[in-house]
């Protein structure tokens, strides 16, 4: 039986728990990214608490009641709701061990409609769009930063802001199609799972942002990764994955994986700003999980770390063996010059080509145009948050050079792999090769090896070792410097053209 009165206390007010109903209170305070000083504006801001919040939860919103001093005078203003069962918290539920599945595929749904019925205009727009988020961002560092107690490793904080405008200084073609399609909404703002009650007649959602208009003006993806983010601080990452999936499925929302894990990062890392605040404000407990959440929040943003995979070696090496099994294992985009060469000169893929070496479709001319192509592909999908892995000979030194200027223009990690393989092995795999796009044989195989200038910074693949060993040795290559996240969000990745 749960107590008749009780008191809670957040960082920015009080909740106040007598019998059926909740009153909740605003603090006076000041703490920068709200300013709850004045009565009129603590007035102000419940009444539009109670207008917001009744989009998703009509039933629980009752309105806002006048406070009146000893004089008779209105002195405060309490938001009054009815009050919900603690027990049916969506974090209670979870901490229980008892299924929610069916839960979050509703909340999932009220959210995408909540969305769907959104207003639009440019003044939303605007704050939706990549250098709004980059403010927003910047914005918690320094508030972080200006705490008289450093709670947050120095060196985490660094590292967590240098990927993040690393990953939003060559993303600006995403956020711009972001806002062109639409995606951005008056949203929540704060979808916590402390925040959802899972009852018997559907889920009540409460609490959305309310103080500052510009911070619910937001991206519908950003909006939901708040609560893929709550779920996976309580443990469960397989429930965030799921309840992405859901949510990308009643929206239609085809955004790049590596978006997910941006606006996963930016919500973990406004959560340990507001630990940060409560530590400051005497709560001991919040700095365990201002630690977590900063970890959190380094995780999926190295994850999203936009990467650009160079696989070459001359043919019979296995180099699109290797790039194919790499796309596949990691869901990234796979370009193969071989595949574009042939779509340049207007054949089928499969269509045999076969010419001596220099010559017909793999002249000099065709091949700068096939690079060109490849690159220009590959600096499209950069810029729009998708990994790419590009498969090709890589024999001259110049395509290698012209693919490292797009990784800088792309503010993307470039990763150079190089497949090698004993002579009798590549003449084998030649000889008896009766599929597949390339027309290269022994002779050619041998003046391409032959002619490939040094590539010093690449890492050597060895694919004449057992398969397992060449291909995890490649993975490993390109993991390196990545660190792995409990769920990852993937989707088929298809060759463009």
């Amino acid at each position: 039986m749960r107590p008749w009165a009780q008191i809670k206390e957040t960082h920015a007010g009080v909740v106040i728990l007598i019998g059926d109903h909740a009153f909740k209170l605003k603090k006076p305070v000041d703490l920068g990214f709200l300013n709850f000083t004045t009565r009129e504006a603590r007035r102000a801001v419940c009444h539009e608490e109670v207008e917001l919040n009744r989009r998703l939860a009509p039933d629980v919103y009752e309105g806002v009641a006048d406070v009146l001093g000893p004089d008779g005078e209105v002195c405060e203003h309490l938001v009054v709701m009815r009050r919900m069962p603690e027990e049916r918290r969506l974090a209670a539920v979870i901490r229980s061990g008892k299924p929610v599945e069916e839960h979050l595929r509703q909340i999932a749904r009220m959210v995408a409609s909540m969305h769907g019925r959104s207003r639009h205009g440019p003044q939303i727009d605007q704050q939706g769009g990549r250098e709004a988020l980059r403010s927003r961002w910047t914005a918690s560092f320094d508030q972080v930063r200006a705490l008289p107690d450093a709670i947050l490793d120095t060196e985490v904080v660094r590292e967590i802001e240098r990927l993040t405008l690393r990953f939003l200084d060559g993303r600006e073609p995403l956020f711009a199609a972001r806002v062109d399609e639409g995606r951005i909404v008056d949203g929540h703002g704060d979808l916590l799972t402390e925040d959802i009650f899972c009852l018997d007649d559907g889920p009540r959602i409460l609490d959305c942002l309310e103080f500052d208009e510009r911070l619910r003006f937001l991206d519908g993806l950003d909006d939901a990764a708040f609560l893929a983010m709550d779920l996976e601080r309580l443990g469960a990452p397989r429930l965030a994955e799921v309840f992405l999936h859901w949510y990308t499925e009643f929206t239609d929302d085809h955004a790049p994986p590596s978006l997910w894990h941006h606006y996963v990062a930016y919500r973990a890392f406004v959560r340990a700003k507001v630990a940060c605040l409560r530590q400051s404000q005497g709560d001991s407990d919040a700095v365990g999980e201002a630690r977590q959440l900063a970890e959190l929040t380094l995780r999926h943003l190295q994850a999203g770390a936009i990467t650009l995979i160079l696989v070459g070696g001359p043919p019979g090496t296995g180099k699109s063996t290797i790039a194919a099994a790499l796309a596949d294992r990691l869901g990234y985009t796979l370009l193969s010059s071989d595949r574009i060469r042939k779509e340049l000169a207007g054949i089928a893929p499969e269509q045999p080509a076969s010419a001596p070496f220099g010559e017909g479709i793999y002249g000099q001319e065709y091949t700068e145009r096939t690079y060109n192509e490849l690159l220009s592909r590959a600096e499209r999908l950069l810029h729009h948050g998708e990994p790419v892995i590009l498969d090709a000979s890589w024999i001259d030194a110049e395509h290698r050079t012209a693919a490292e200027s797009i990784a800088q223009r792309t503010s993307s990690d470039r990763v150079a792999l190089r497949c090698t393989a004993l002579p009798q092995v590549t003449a084998e795999r030649l000889a008896t090769r009766t599929d597949g796009i390339s027309d290269a044989d022994q002779e050619i195989a041998a003046v391409m090896a032959a002619r490939m200038a040094p590539w010093p910074d690449a890492i050597e693949i060895d694919t004449s070792a057992p398969w397992d060993q060449a291909f995890e040795r490649a993975l490993a290559a390109i993991r390196a410097s990545s660190a792995t996240v409990p769920w990852r969000f993937r989707r088929p990745q298809l060759e463009p053209g």
